[in-house]
């Protein structure tokens, strides 16, 4: 089983990505997960069970997702009103969960906590968990930065189909936790 990431296809993607769509990718860290894939690929007689989730989210989480929590928390006005585009995110206990599926298994699978949400429905889900509103006001996406308007939805039917998972959490019980988490924090 190895951790991979959806970042193995790119930053961005018009259309949901799937276990097919092209390897492209952009950065470090989405080229040394598609190395590590195909280096574990070359080995004769491995069976690889490869997972590649979007952004995960829940206790713990660092960088761009705890800076958006504390902004939400601390009620600073975010220009992410206007932003209409899809993202796909993952639950830390849906992920577990999904590896855990994945053990003894051969196959690549995306895996998300399902239904896909524009950057301002996450923001305005999880001021509804940290009990705080999302101050959210209209600002021309296009001058945003692109990791903040792009669209980056996932395909995950190929794990929900090829094994039956199901993520155990939905998203409101993950960022609850993690609300719970930050607040402890």
């Amino acid at each position: 089983m190895f951790l991979s990431s959806v970042k193995v296809h790119g930053e961005v993607s018009a259309a949901p990505l799937t276990e097919r769509s092209p390897i492209a990718p952009r950065d470090a860290y989405g080229k040394s997960k598609a190395r590590a894939e195909e280096a574990l690929r070359a080995i004769p007689g491995l069976r690889l069970a490869v997972l590649r989730p979007p952004l995960v989210y829940g206790p713990g989480v660092k960088a761009n997702f705890l800076a958006l929590t504390r902004a939400i928390a601390h009620g600073v006005p975010l220009p992410l009103a206007s932003v209409k585009n899809r993202r796909s995110l993952v639950y830390l206990g849906n992920l577990v969960d999904a590896i855990l599926s994945c053990l003894e298994r051969e196959g690549t699978f995306l895996v998300s906590d399902g239904a896909s949400r524009s950057t301002a429905q996450w923001c305005e889900a999880l001021g509804r968990a940290l009990e705080k509103p999302a101050r959210l006001f209209p600002f021309p996406p296009r001058l945003l930065p692109a990791k903040l308007t792009a669209f980056l939805e996932v395909d995950d039917s190929a794990i929900r189909m090829d094994l039956g998972w199901r993520p155990p959490f939905t998203p409101e019980e993950g960022l609850r936790a993690t609300a719970r988490w930050y607040k402890g924090f």
